[in-house]
């Protein structure tokens, strides 16, 4: 092995009180560094051979608790260093790197300062979504932990009830509070990749996230040609907000954050290709001609590289983000007005194209794996969850269908 440690009496740093650090010194590629173990002795206290706090020390009760105290520091580091070599980790990190694997790897670790860490390598990778939705679930145990510090170790089973208790309390959903806990379970897998904690100690192996069904989101086919049918002067509120919604339900429920970033590049040969955001699966779908004036439109005078859609207006790719947001509040908003203007009952919103799209394709018979497809799915489950609440009039149809195939075997 090519790295170690062992302890030390830093001679180095006198404190005020005449005493100086014990520490643990860290060899890593031919490099060195000291790690604080938070106790410090005279310099007659202490057996350099020994590597140990002197039988003679007066400061505690007892020098063997002591020194078993700071040897478990010791091996504790051993312990990581080795782990990590197990697993081919070692030889890739930096002594910087590697120190802070040990320093962080304590029951101790701050599962709050940790997260914060996470959201700011997010924002970095460009993952923005994530890093918001890490951010308000950083937030939200804030608030209720009301503490600085978290140690991972306490985030427990006892500690998710409590806080699913608060949360709900509150006025909230269970489907908020499920948002939250996927972001909180994935910054606590990140913390077990990154050896801060033993998956011993994981909590949702127990403690499972509950979810509300949610309520059907789909609208008939005759909304839909009611929406396709009603033009609008280009100056009108809702001429985008109509344009984008019958691009998403024609791309097979395309969502509003990729028809953002969409580029007029993706668009050629009569197929839209692009590479979804979130999952980064691949959409390859036909161009049908009723898309055609909505694309022709807007992409006029555009370079190949232009965003096809007037929803991302500034160079930063944080600012890109926002404006992205932002335009998604804007549209939700005037879906309700287009709504009143094509006399649709139900609430339409950014997801409502996505949902119809899915719900109309199984009316018509194709199968779910090909609908999880074009949907740009990472998983059949999350088509599934899509489909689960049918619209009734679907089920009706269904029904029917199996009483009709009942009558002609009579």
């Amino acid at each position: 092995m090519k790295s170690h440690v062992i302890l030390s009496l830093d001679a180095r740093q006198e404190r005020k009180d005449g005493t100086y650090p014990i520490i643990l010194r860290l060899t890593h590629k031919r490099k060195s560094t000291s790690i604080q173990t938070g106790y410090t002795v005279s310099l007659s206290d202490w057996d350099e051979k020994r590597k140990a706090i002197r039988a003679t020390y007066k400061g505690v009760d007892s020098v063997t608790r002591l020194n078993n105290l700071i040897q478990q520091k010791k091996v504790h580091a051993f312990s990581l260093i080795s782990k990590l070599e197990e697993q081919g980790q070692l030889e890739q990190l930096s002594i910087s790197e590697l120190r802070q694997r040990i320093t962080n790897e304590k029951s101790e670790s701050c599962f709050l300062k940790y997260t914060l860490t996470q959201v700011e390598l997010l924002k970095k990778s460009g993952r923005y979504g994530s890093a918001r939705a890490y951010h308000s679930m950083y937030q939200v145990i804030e608030k209720f932990h009301k503490k600085e510090q978290l140690p991972f170790i306490e985030v427990s089973v006892a500690f998710l009830k409590k806080l699913e208790v608060d949360y709900l309390s509150r006025g909230n959903s269970y489907n908020g509070l499920a948002a939250i806990l996927r972001s909180l379970r994935a910054v606590y897998n990140k913390a077990i990749q990154d050896n801060l904690i033993e998956k011993t100690a994981y909590p949702f192996e127990v403690y499972k996230i509950k979810k509300n069904p949610t309520a059907k989101r789909a609208i008939s086919q005759d909304a839909i040609t009611r929406i396709l049918s009603l033009e609008l002067d280009e100056k009108h509120e809702c001429f985008h907000a109509r344009n984008y919604f019958l691009f998403s339900y024609l791309a097979f429920g395309l969502n509003f954050t990729d028809a953002a970033w969409m580029k007029v590049k993706d668009i050629a040969d009569g197929r839209i290709r692009y590479t979804r955001r979130k999952t980064k699966q691949i959409y390859d779908l036909k161009i049908f001609e009723a898309m055609n004036p909505i694309i022709a439109y807007y992409a006029e005078g555009k370079k190949p590289n232009d965003f096809l859609f007037p929803i991302i207006k500034r160079p930063n790719l944080a600012d890109q983000h926002k404006d992205v947001l932002w335009a998604r509040k804007v549209y939700n908003t005037r879906l309700k007005k287009l709504a009143t203007l094509c006399k649709i009952e139900e609430n339409l919103t950014s997801y409502v194209s996505r949902h119809s799209a899915a719900t109309q394709a199984l009316f018509l018979g194709i199968p779910v794996v090909a609908i999880s497809k074009l949907l740009g799915h990472s998983s059949l489950s999350v088509t599934q969850t899509y489909l689960k609440s049918l619209p009734d009039n679907i089920i009706d149809s269904y029904h029917e269908m199996l009483e009709q195939n009942l009558v002609r075997k009579a």
